[in-house]
């Protein structure tokens, strides 16, 4: 591949609006334009999408699964794009985030690929104003062991190649949580991977709406079904937070 390959983002989202606004904005101050931005919107209510995106093509598919793996299925399906960028509707992208991935994919070898990450215990004003008052850098290279044990890559820090998403039958659907875990190791598995370093990611976390913080029985038992799927020890709960902790920076 002698030239960027194309880029299609994917975001899903669920009854965020204000949110996802920011998400968005984060899409368009990219240096890298994306060919396109397709939404699952997984919520109860449409998404509302700002009126002032400029030179963005925006596809909102519908979904109502109340299951990100599903949502994020359904976005990708009919992404034209080479390589599939994915974006949580409560995160948010410096401007550089396409441009590196975007490197990384010129060589044929890397279907996988993702930045460092910059993660954010914040609060949420009355007036929607976003606060961080804690933050951890997680900027690590592949480690496979350590893989077996904390999910350190967010979906927001990941590329993969449309054509490993579409081999490998993209997210698991019947994993309601650690389906992006369970993607990573499947992804690893099938083709190389490569780290991009510099931070460009913003991972944001709220007391609510954080779902690695819900150690609900559903949990606990895809836990144990990722761990036995990748022949490695069920893993204690952890919230992505108590994982950037423990992992950091190498």
């Amino acid at each position: 591949m002698n030239g960027a390959p194309s880029v299609s983002v994917v975001i899903v989202t669920r009854d965020r609006s204000a949110l996802l606004a920011d998400a968005l904005a984060s899409v368009v101050a990219q240096r890298n334009a994306p060919c396109e931005v397709r939404i699952g919107d997984d919520g109860t209510t449409p998404a509302v999408i700002p009126d002032d995106l400029p030179l963005l093509e925006v596809t909102v598919v519908p979904c109502g699964h109340g299951c990100a793996a599903a949502a994020r299925n359904a976005a990708a399906a009919g992404a034209r794009g080479d390589v599939l960028a994915f974006l949580d509707d409560d995160d948010r992208w410096l401007p550089g985030h396409l441009a590196g991935l975007a490197e990384a994919f010129r060589d044929p070898a890397v279907g996988f690929a993702w930045r460092d990450s910059v993660v954010m215990r914040e609060h949420v004003t009355p007036a929607g104003e976003r606060i961080a008052h804690d933050t951890r850098t997680l900027a690590r290279d592949w480690d496979d062991a350590l893989m077996r044990s904390d999910d350190y890559l967010p979906p927001s820090a990941w590329g993969v190649r449309r054509s490993c998403f579409e081999a490998l039958g993209g997210f698991d659907p019947t994993l309601r949580y650690s389906e992006d875990w369970d993607f990573v190791l499947r992804a690893a598995a099938h083709t190389g991977v490569r780290r991009v370093p510099g931070v460009t990611v913003e991972v944001r976390l709220r007391e609510s709406g954080n779902t690695s913080a819900e150690f609900t029985p559903e949990r606990l038992d895809c836990l144990r079904r990722v761990a036995e799927r990748h022949g490695f020890a069920t893993p204690g709960p952890k919230t992505f937070w108590e994982v950037a902790l423990a992992v950091g920076s190498a």
